[in-house]
């Protein structure tokens, strides 16, 4: 029902406002005609981290295809699905879009099998019985907090200093637990002290609402690309009228339009997931679907994975992926006693591109000041004094050096990640 859960939304009459505003570190004032999630949005807009992820895997590496879903189209699907349903559900459509436009910012290169190769570098320095250590969830939040900086008035970095409630949605976005009913959690907590992802509900209804539509926007648009690439064979296609069939019937209303030629019509589908969603939600039975579509999103989730994330060309670029995000870790693990002594040009300087752009990292992020002689100045000695903050990493501590590294690999695209590799294994 229109404006349904007007009374839940998150602004000034809100219980949680006071808490849903609060920024953990005051931000300059300004003369500004935006409200707070607003500027979010587009401080998050004017990232480093958000502009990289037109170049990041959402299922298909590196695609040569300008057509092929990139990280930042699946952003912007999700901010619109987002924007949508809290439109006309009445909820703080600018919450919801701030949220979704950063969702991924921390998001691995080679999407989750990048993801997948990060955290099991870590378990090898953790042991693996130890919680999951990097999860790109969490470490959007991590950016959002420590990694990106934009320059104020003064022309000095500041870190984004999101609100809570939106940094919140960012760590707790994970569509990947199918779930019905979705409500937020009363309390706020420390967002740090969770340990995996998808088990704690947003402070928010918006943020649950990005939550939804994450799963509403990859759904359909991972099938329209598994087409493009002629991943589906005739097989695949029977199953998924089965599927639609089997679930909404061919006689509902609709149904017939989520089957466009041979493979499910991508904006159709968005469009009957919203509506269903919005036609069946309540503040009392929280965010859901009807039983008939959310069946369908099982069905057609187990039918991605089998038919798509699972195909045989898919695990064969999965190796290569590892084989390039490990030979740059493995790199980079060898430079700890040079950087600990400002000479990590001295340990990279056969590979000019990662020499740079590491020791680069370095200087914003850590204690570490470069050895200066005539042979190594890969680094530009003005941006030594550019920043001013306490350091993130610590270049002494085993565990934070390999943080360090994991967090420089886990900002890169797919195609400077695979350069750097080139350029470690080319003789």
């Amino acid at each position: 029902m229109r404006n349904a859960f007007f009374n839940e939304r998150t602004d000034e009459n809100s219980d949680k406002w006071e808490q849903a505003v609060k920024r953990e570190v005051p931000i300059y004032s300004r003369n500004d005609v935006r409200t707070e999630f607003e500027r979010d949005y587009t401080r998050i807009l004017h990232s480093q981290a958000y502009r990289r992820l037109k170049h990041k895997t959402q299922v298909f590496f590196a695609p040569h295809n300008d057509h092929i879903c990139t990280r930042m189209e699946h952003v912007m699907h999700v901010a619109s699905v987002a924007s949508t349903i809290s439109k006309f559900l009445g909820l703080n459509e600018q919450l919801a879009s701030a949220i979704a436009m950063g969702h991924d910012i921390g998001h691995a290169p080679f999407g989750h099998h990048g993801e997948d190769c990060l955290n099991k570098l870590l378990e090898q320095k953790q042991g693996h019985n130890a919680p999951k250590k990097f999860w790109h969830e969490r470490n959007s939040l991590f950016f959002a907090d420590y990694i990106e900086t934009l320059q104020d008035p003064n022309g000095v970095e500041q870190p984004l200093n999101l609100t809570y409630a939106v940094r919140d949605g960012l760590i707790c976005h994970c569509g990947e637990i199918d779930q019905q009913g979705i409500k937020p959690r009363k309390e706020a907590i420390d967002l740090y002290s969770m340990k995996r992802p998808g088990f704690t509900q947003p402070f928010t209804w918006e943020g649950c609402v990005v939550k939804i539509a994450d799963k509403i926007a990859y759904l359909g648009r991972d099938i329209e690309d598994a087409r493009a690439y002629h991943i589906l064979d005739m097989s695949a296609y029977r199953q998924l009228r089965e599927i639609v069939g089997s679930t909404l019937g061919f006689e509902r209303k609709g149904a017939h339009a989520l089957r466009s030629g041979k493979a499910v019509n991508t904006t159709t589908l968005i469009n009957d997931l919203i509506v269903d969603l919005c036609e069946q939600s309540s503040p009392e039975k929280g965010l859901c679907f009807s039983d008939e579509y959310f069946k369908f999103i099982l069905e057609l989730k187990k039918f991605n994975f089998a038919r798509i994330y699972n195909h045989w060309r898919l695990g064969e670029f999965a190796i290569y992926a590892e084989n390039v995000i490990g030979t740059i870790f493995r790199t980079l693990q060898k430079t700890k006693l040079y950087a600990e002594n400002g000479r990590v040009a001295q340990a990279l300087q056969h590979y000019p591109k990662l020499c740079q752009t590491f020791e680069d990292w370095l200087i914003k992020y850590t204690s570490y000041r470069p050895f200066i002689s005539e042979k190594h100045s890969f680094v530009d000695k003005k941006a030594i004094l550019k920043y001013n903050t306490i350091p993130v990493f610590e270049l002494h501590d085993d565990e934070s050096f390999t943080k360090c590294i994991i967090e420089y690999i886990s900002g890169m695209t797919d195609q400077f990640a695979i350069q750097i590799y080139e350029e470690i294994i080319t003789f």
